[in-house]
């Protein structure tokens, strides 16, 4: 039954014309401004203030969509709910991306309201403490705390999922690693997206033209920059080298043109080695942490149902029953997904017929 999700898939959609629109835009403004701009630390204390203005930008949610402030511990985050009748017992910790240096909570709004719809729970995003002030082993304390937090809180770690994004996919990898070696128990299963996970002096050469977005030779440069002082082939600094015996079920969710795409395959390909059942997705030409664009990209809206199918697939392995799905085609997703969680399937197809900006505004609390 492992094999109705343990598989690669590259969905046949075709590319949008908003896809390639955003790629050309990209590929002319922000690639060659963050390829001249992070050089130094300077840079990246600059990069930081600028982004985290977002956070005073209210973006435009659907009516359904509440936002909550959280404080436990030494950590800030925030809790976010989508839909009607979200199980309350269950939970998803949500590690955003960023580069470790950039973006919170509220600039991952698009991702995580889509989470919780998917995963029918609420999300519990986490605003760890990040680089150039902090270190990667705070960061990973704080997600190590916030995990700790909800078990004391009385949640069963069959009813946790953890999933992250870039930097925070990284995170999401070294804590599961971190968790299986401390003898803690796991959550249920984790989701990836474009995750970064080698962190070692190895050159970055696979698309390093094609990729719309991020220039390697930067990525290369953050990573000797979070590694000083570290060992780089630490599993928990470079989680690509991790063994992964033991651990949950993973989605890995990657744009085929990414820098970054071989460090997902390669965890997929460990991971499986190591009897872990692994969904890998690769999308045609879609830029890095392509989810995050679900406001422009119909390709972006439609993955949230694919991440729904393998959070429900991979519920029923753990009870032991895992049906069949075709995870090519949308219109069969939508319709096995529907049989499974009517709720979730509605609300996501909804999802897909918005051409822009969700409408409405969700409401929050700071």
């Amino acid at each position: 039954m492992n094999d109705e999700i343990n598989v690669d898939v590259c969905p046949g959609y075709p590319v949008s014309w908003q896809a390639t629109a955003l790629n050309t835009i990209l590929r002319g403004t922000f690639k060659p401004i963050s390829g001249l701009l992070l050089r130094s630390d300077a840079s990246v204390v600059a990069a930081s203030r600028i982004v985290a203005l977002a956070k005073k930008v209210p973006l435009r949610l659907p009516g359904h969509v509440t936002v909550e402030g959280e404080s436990f511990g030494g950590c800030e985050g925030e809790w976010v709910r989508a839909g009607r009748e979200l199980d309350e017992r269950r939970v998803l910790l949500y590690f955003h991306g960023g580069a470790y240096f950039v973006c919170s909570p509220a600039t991952h709004r698009p991702i995580t309201w889509r989470l919780s719809v998917a995963a029918r729970r609420p999300v519990l995003a986490l605003d760890y403490r990040q680089g150039p002030v902090h270190t990667l082993a705070e960061s990973l304390e704080d997600a190590l705390a916030a995990y700790r937090c909800l078990l004391e809180r009385g949640y069963d770690p069959a009813d946790v999922l953890f999933a992250g994004d870039s930097a925070g996919g990284h995170l999401t990898l070294a804590a599961l690693l971190a968790l299986r070696d401390r003898g803690l128990p796991l959550p249920a299963a984790a989701v990836c997206l474009s995750p970064w996970t080698d962190l070692t002096d190895t050159p970055r050469r696979v698309n390093r033209l094609a990729d719309p977005l991020i220039p390697a030779g930067r990525v290369d440069w953050l990573a000797r920059r979070w590694t000083s002082g570290l060992d780089p082939r630490d599993p928990l600094v470079s989680p690509v080298l991790g063994d992964y015996a033991g651990l949950p079920p993973l989605m890995i969710v990657t744009g085929s043109t990414e820098v970054l795409r071989d460090e997902g395959r390669r965890v997929a390909e460990r991971a499986r080695e190591a009897g872990v059942p692994v969904t890998y997705e690769e999308w045609r030409r879609m830029p890095h942490v392509f989810p995050l664009l679900a406001d422009i990209l119909p390709e972006a809206r439609q993955a949230f149902l694919h991440i729904a199918r393998f959070l429900n697939a991979a519920r029923a392995l753990s009870a032991g029953d895992v049906p069949a799905a075709d995870t090519s085609d949308g219109g069969s997703l939508a319709a096995d997904l529907r049989a499974a969680d009517p709720g979730a399937a509605d609300l996501l197809a909804a999802d897909l017929l918005t051409p822009g900006p969700a409408a409405g505004t969700g409401s929050a609390a700071a």
